[in-house]
C-alpha cells in the first residue's frame, strides 16, 4: 500500500517490534516506545459531544481504555461527579500532536495530556493545537502550534462513515495563506490517530465549508491521510511511473534532540514495492528540503526484501553500519526504516541484518 495512510502512521509506537538480528540469528527485540508517533490503538470511544452509540466500533476495541473504568458513569468519572473535565482514574494520557518545527514542517510530537472527561478526547487534542493555548508550556524548542490564537472548538460530530465533522469558531479564519496546508495536515493527522476517524470535514460557526477560508483549498470531500503530509514533488520523477509514499527522515532540533519528519513524495517503482521504499530512504531527502541524510554513502540492500508473518527482513551491505568492528547501526537509521516501513499494510516489524556480521546492535 502506498498512500492509504489511515491508521498506519504508528504501528511502531506500542505495537511493533524492532528486531535486530544478523544472518538469521535472533538476538532479542526492542520496542520503540519513545518514537514521536501517534498510538495506533487509540480509539475515539469518548468523543466530544458524541454519544457512544453513534460511533463506529473497531475490532478488539477496549471500551474501558483511556482512563475510563468499566462501570463508570456517563460523564466519565467513577461516581458520576464533575472533576473539572478530567477522569479520576488516571492523571494523564499519551497523545500525539502535529506541530510546526522551525522549518515550517508538520511533525508528530508525543505529549502527556490531562486525562479528559468521557467524550472529550478529540476536542482536547484540537484545543492543544491552538496557539497561545494550553500547549504553550509543552512546546519543544523551535516548535509552535498551528491553529490561530483564539480558535474555539464549537462542536464535533463523528459520522458512521468515519468522517469527523469539526466545527470551529470564526477566529480560525485569521491564519496566513501559506499556513493553510500545514493547518489541514496537522488537524487531519492529529485526529486520525484515533481508530474510528478516517477523515475530517470543516465547518465554521455551524456552516459547512467546501473550501478553506483563506487560500481556497478544496475540502468538500473531507481531508484524510491519503492527501499526505509535507508533500514534496520532484520534477525528476515521472508521476505516472511512481507512487506516493510517506518517508520518515531524522532531524536535529535546536536543543540537539532528534525527531522524525514525515515527507510524502512519489518514488519510482522498482523491482519490488519494499525495495523501492528502502532505496528512497537510502537516497536521502531531497536537497530542496531542510533535512540531512543520516545514512552512510554507499549503503545498499544486499538481498531482496522478504516478508513473512508481518516481519519484513532486510539485508544490507556493511556501509549501513556506523561502526563495522562493533556491528553497530545508528538509531536514526533504524528508526527511519521502522517508522517508514511499518506504515505499509501488513508490516508489523522490521528485521535488519548485515552481510558478514552475525548480529547487529544499535
Amino acid at each position: 500500500m502506498k498512500i492509504d495512510f489511515t491508521k498506519k502512521m504508528t504501528g511502531i509506537l506500542f505495537g511493533s517490534m524492532l528486531l535486530l538480528t544478523g544472518c538469521g540469528v535472533f538476538q532479542g527485540e526492542q520496542t520503540l516506545e519513545q518514537l514521536d508517533a501517534p498510538p495506533e490503538d487509540s480509539a475515539l470511544t469518548e468523543n466530544a459531544g458524541i454519544d457512544e452509540e453513534e460511533l463506529p466500533t473497531t475490532e478488539g476495541e477496549d471500551e474501558s481504555e483511556e482512563g475510563v473504568e468499566e462501570g463508570a458513569e456517563e460523564d466519565g468519572t467513577k461516581d458520576g461527579s464533575e472533576d473539572e473535565g478530567t477522569s479520576s482514574t488516571s492523571e494523564t494520557v499519551s497523545r500525539v500532536l502535529y506541530l510546526l518545527d522551525e522549518n515550517g514542517l508538520v511533525v508528530p510530537h508525543e505529549v502527556e495530556l490531562p486525562t479528559p472527561a468521557s467524550k472529550e478526547v478529540a476536542k482536547q487534542v484540537l484545543e492543544y493545537l491552538v496557539k497561545d493555548g494550553p500547549v504553550t508550556g509543552m512546546l519543544p524548542t523551535g516548535f509552535q502550534a498551528v491553529l490561530p490564537a483564539g480558535t474555539e472548538i464549537v462542536d464535533l460530530n463523528l459520522e458512521p462513515s468515519g468522517t469527523l465533522v469539526v466545527d470551529v469558531s470564526a477566529e480560525f479564519k485569521t491564519y496566513q495563506p501559506e499556513q493553510e496546508q500545514q493547518i489541514l495536515e496537522a488537524m487531519t493527522y492529529t485526529l486520525t490517530q484515533f481508530e474510528n476517524v478516517d477523515r475530517i470535514k470543516l465547518w465554521i460557526d455551524g456552516v459547512e465549508q467546501n473550501e478553506m477560508p483563506v487560500n481556497g483549498t478544496p475540502v468538500s470531500q473531507g481531508y484524510s491521510r491519503e492527501n499526505g503530509i509535507n508533500v514534496h514533488q520532484s520534477d525528476a520523477v515521472d508521476l505516472m511511473e511512481s507512487e506516493a509514499t510517506t518517508l520518515y527522515f531524522p532531524m536535529q532540533s535546536e536543543d540537539e534532540s532528534i525527531y522524525y519528519v514525515p515527507i510524502t513524495q512519489h518514488i519510482e517503482k522498482g523491482a519490488s514495492e519494499y525495495e523501492s521504499i528502502v532505496q528512497a530512504l537510502l537516497n536521502g531527502p531531497s536537497l530542496e528540503l531542510p533535512l540531512e541524510n543520516y545514512i552512510n554513502t554507499g549503503s545498499q540492500l544486499a538481498q531482496a526484501p522478504v516478508i513473512q508473518d508481518g516481519i519484513l527482513s532486510l539485508t544490507f551491505n556493511e556501509n549501513i553500519l556506523t561502526n563495522s568492528e562493533k556491528s553497530m547501526i545508528a538509531d536514526e537509521v533504524m528508526r527511519s526504516l521502522v517508522m517508514t516501513l511499518t506504515e505499509q499494510e501488513g508490516i508489523e516489524a522490521v528485521n535488519v541484518s548485515v552481510e558478514n556480521h552475525d548480529q547487529v546492535v544499535n
